[in-house]
């Protein structure tokens, strides 16, 4: 039975699931048409800027972002919000400096632009690093939270993964990345509205602004609970074990490049970009809406911690990741918590549509196609729908094991595991961009030795925790897991950036003539420097980041 639902919020459910398999089947039936790749898979190449941020946007926030950074504000580690707003400034880097090297090699796939750049055994390497990240760290992850959410409102955990999986796989499978992102566009839009509602709603219910901070400083006296600055500063000291400055301002951006300007979980958005001006208006478009999570999900787990002190809501505070769920079935009033409830599904939906497309992009033109290069459109397509249901079992598969290494919540892990395998990609993708004598073997040794040095971390990581491992307090062992993992990322991102250039040096450049559209040429344009719409843009999102970094960390509160 569903917990503190009544009947008009299901038909609002119910309704948000019309409304998307109308669009999705609308989506589906437009590409029966051709059932071309192109379609299939980059949506036709067709998209505005409009489209393509809100897709940006709505895949990169499932219910295991939303459920992520409120849970951090229940536990009072505002510097969680800070990978949201550096992912902004990232978006900025990819419009400006990623996007035109993709669109104008027309590649389908990340490891298809790696393999232009550098080789064919960088392609390979890409090609499984993505899929395997994408069962780890992606699709299982997804599930995980999905599952949370139908947890919460009363069905049972594993119905709620399989119902996740059937609702989501049926109009990515039959549409394509089409129908993924413009369910996205809506999909956005609700999840917008109902973690907006759900904001307005928590603070009417606790008393206002005030009265909740009063709430967390009352709180703060007792043993145990987190003092009021850890819910609204962002930053911490360099000796913080969980988020340290130095580890945000340096290590979280290269999880940022490989996340926002590698992953073909996110470019694929941008490909499917009518243009570069659309590609780059929709990737700034997105920085946009990446700051609006500090106040529409971390405040809410704020509000929640605060009403759960006072006794109105019960969640557990060991499982922080649900606070959000329990503030919207007690709070929010009959129809409106349908609607939150419905952005929380959207959230899930669109993350997890995205994650199948990009998955059976990734097997049917890195490895099918390759295999089979005189295979038809049509069998392109069809290998895309069943590599897309066996990625699901896979990663249904790896949930267990996920649940042993969320100890710091769904955030925690999606963010540690993004920086033990994103550094040796970002180096080679950022570096390969900017020096032409950087070359394939230097890449190829920098990818596989970052990958012993990152996968080494995880599995000990894996085995200390669930105590098949045993480390002697100061051994060098325990010195290596106690590295901070946004630190240990800067660190590998040094390591495998020497070993990059240092091969790359001991041995013969690539040919210019194959580096034309992949690396930057040499201009002898003097044209005066424009300020168009792009570059404004530019300034006033890099101008917003700054604001917010200085509010919430000279913000005090007596």
């Amino acid at each position: 039975m569903l917990t503190n639902l009544d009947y008009l919020d299901i038909s609002v459910i119910i309704f948000y699931f019309l409304i998307i398999v109308w669009i999705a089947r609308w989506a589906s039936n437009s590409n029966q048409k051709s059932k071309g790749a192109v379609d299939y898979f980059l949506a036709g190449k067709s998209q505005t800027w409009l489209v393509v941020g809100a897709s940006l946007f709505a895949s990169n926030i499932g219910s295991e972002i939303i459920l992520g950074v409120s849970g951090a504000g229940a536990r009072g580690n505002m510097p969680m919000a800070n990978f949201e707003i550096i992912a902004a400034l990232v978006l900025i880097l990819f419009g400006w400096v990623f996007v035109p090297f993709y669109l104008r090699t027309g590649v389908f796939t990340m490891p298809e632009f790696l393999e232009k750049r550098y080789s064919k055994a960088c392609r390979n390497y890409l090609s499984v690093i993505s899929i395997l990240a994408y069962v780890i760290t992606k699709i299982s992850l997804i599930i995980f939270a999905g599952a949370l959410v139908f947890e919460t409102i009363g069905i049972p955990f594993w119905t709620g993964a399989i119902v996740t999986v059937v609702a989501t796989g049926a109009y990515t499978v039959m549409g394509g990345l089409k129908a993924v992102i413009y369910t996205d566009m809506v999909q956005a839009f609700i999840l917008l509205l109902g973690t907006t509602l759900v904001t307005v709603f928590g603070l009417q219910a606790i008393g206002g602004w005030d009265e909740m901070i009063s709430i967390l400083t009352e709180a703060a006296t007792k043993e145990g609970n987190p003092p009021v600055q850890d819910f609204f500063n962002l930053w911490r000291p360099g000796d913080d074990t969980e988020y340290p400055w130095t580890g945000m301002l340096f290590g979280a951006p290269i999880l940022g490049v490989w996340y926002w300007c590698t992953d073909q979980y996110i470019v694929q958005r941008a490909l499917s970009a009518k243009d570069i001006n659309n590609a780059r208006k929709g990737a700034l478009f997105a920085g946009y809406l990446k700051l609006l999570p500090v106040f529409i999900f971390f405040i809410p787990g704020v509000i929640a911690y605060a009403l759960y002190q006072k006794g109105v809501i019960t969640f557990s505070l060991d499982n922080a990741d649900t606070a959000l769920p329990a503030l919207i079935t007690t709070v929010m009033p009959s129809g409106i918590r349908g609607l939150a409830i419905a952005g929380l599904l959207a959230a899930l939906m669109s993350s997890l549509s995205s994650a199948f497309n990009s998955s059976s992009t990734l097997v049917t033109i890195d490895f099918y196609q390759q295999r089979y290069p005189n295979a038809s459109e049509q069998d392109l397509v069809r290998f895309g729908q069943i590599a897309t249901i066996v990625l699901v079992i896979v990663s249904l598969g790896w949930i267990p094991f996920m649940k042993s290494l969320m100890g710091g919540g769904i955030f925690h892990y999606l963010q540690s595991v993004q920086a033990y395998i994103s550094p040796p990609i970002a180096a080679v993708f950022l570096f390969g961009l900017f020096f032409k004598w950087i070359n394939a073997r230097g890449a190829i040794v920098a990818l596989w030795s970052g990958f012993v040095v990152g996968i080494f971390r995880l599995v000990s990581e894996f085995m200390r925790n669930e105590g098949s491992l045993i480390v002697e307090a100061g051994s060098l062992m325990d010195s290596f897991l106690g590295i901070n993992f946004l630190h240990f990322a800067l660190f590998l991102f040094i390591f495998c950036a020497g070993i990059l250039m240092m091969v790359s040096k001991m041995s013969s450049p690539q040919p210019l003539k194959d580096l034309e559209l992949v690396t930057f040429q040499k201009t002898t344009s003097t044209g005066s420097f424009k300020f168009t719409s792009d570059v404004i843009l530019t300034i006033v999102l890099i101008g917003f980041v700054l604001i917010l970094w200085t509010v919430f960390s000279t913000w005090g509160i007596a």
